[in-house]
């Protein structure tokens, strides 16, 4: 379970009578998600999400996150937006923590996604990319190729505690990527967390996009090796080359991947399998027994990564759309 931070009905009361929002009739905490305490509120004018950021969420990217939702809403694409108070603000503080009122999505997250589905999420992926453009604020992506190594020498102590020679195999991949990351592709603002659970659908098709709070700028061709990972591979961690290639196929008819793209892609899905890798590595060795946290095993993105060190080239992912110059 992902609540940090528990709220009484006497405090969320409180908190409701700044908006617009109705009479709360009922509240209770989601499982799912990592970062965030959220919560699904009933009143009797529509369902929101409540969401409480926790310490791991730096304040000063809040206007980002929730300014980024409606940017890319105005410009057509599915998501939630924030929702303002009574005094045009959309940002206010319960229970100690800075907190905000989304709309509601309906829809629900796949657990057996297939194909089909792989090539909608492509389709979305690639409208999120241009819908983005224009937004006036940056935010870099933290947990990139700069980012890891700070984030490995705090795990690398006890990795061998989760299996024997991970500190070697670790610190050689490290050293790959950092010689080996591609520079000056296109870029823009990508969501970076485009897992199963963050896309929803609606009677089989895709009804919108959620959780943008890893949201940055950086390369459009690594957010797609995000979802490579995320969703192509099956639950014996081979890889499903029809749902790449679905997955690659969707995005490419929306926005064409350059033949210098393409080239990267087997270096971005290494990168990015080994970015969720150490995050949930991170969480796996230092998160405190008792913790209201479902621990993600950091050995699934292992052995994706350990797949992508073989691959020699996008076609091996299912590519088959024409590269374009």
């Amino acid at each position: 379970m992902a609540v940090y931070t528990d709220i009484n009905e006497d405090d969320l009361t409180a908190f409701l009578a700044e908006y617009d929002a109705g009479h709360l009739m009922s509240y209770k905490g989601i499982a799912e998600g990592v970062e965030n305490s959220n919560f699904l509120l009933h009143t009797d004018k529509a369902p929101h999400i409540l969401t409480l950021y926790e310490k791991r969420v730096d304040p000063n990217d809040l206007p980002f996150f929730l300014g980024l939702m409606q940017h890319l809403a105005d410009n057509g694409l599915s998501c939630p937006l924030p929702v303002a108070r009574k005094d045009g603000e959309i940002l206010g503080h319960l229970a100690g923590r800075p907190a905000a009122l989304i709309s509601f999505l309906e829809g629900m997250w796949l657990r057996k996604p297939e194909a089909r589905h792989c090539r909608d999420v492509g389709v979305a992926l690639a409208q999120m990319h241009l819908a983005g453009e224009g937004f006036s604020i940056t935010r870099k992506n933290a947990l990139s190729v700069e980012g890891w190594r700070p984030l490995w020498d705090k795990s690398e102590p006890r990795a061998d505690e989760v299996e024997k020679g991970l500190k070697d195999e670790i610190r050689a991949e490290l050293s790959f990527l950092e010689q080996n990351w591609p520079l000056g592709l296109p870029s823009g603002v990508i969501h970076a967390d485009l897992f199963p659970d963050n896309v929803f659908f609606l009677d089989d098709r895709l009804s919108g996009l959620i959780d943008f709070y890893f949201a940055c700028n950086d390369y459009f061709a690594y957010d797609l090796s995000v979802c490579l990972n995320a969703w192509c591979f099956e639950k014996d961690w081979c890889y499903n080359i029809t749902k790449g290639m679905a997955l690659i196929e969707g995005y490419q008819s929306v926005r064409p991947l350059s033949a210098a793209e393409i080239e990267a892609l087997p270096v971005f899905c290494r990168g990015s399998a080994l970015r969720f890798f150490l995050t949930r590595l991170y969480d796996w060795i230092m998160t405190p027994p008792g913790a209201m946290v479902t621990k993600k095993d950091p050995k699934e993105y292992l052995r994706k990564l350990r797949f992508h060190q073989h691959i020699k080239s996008a076609v091996e992912y299912g590519l088959e759309a024409p590269v374009t110059a």
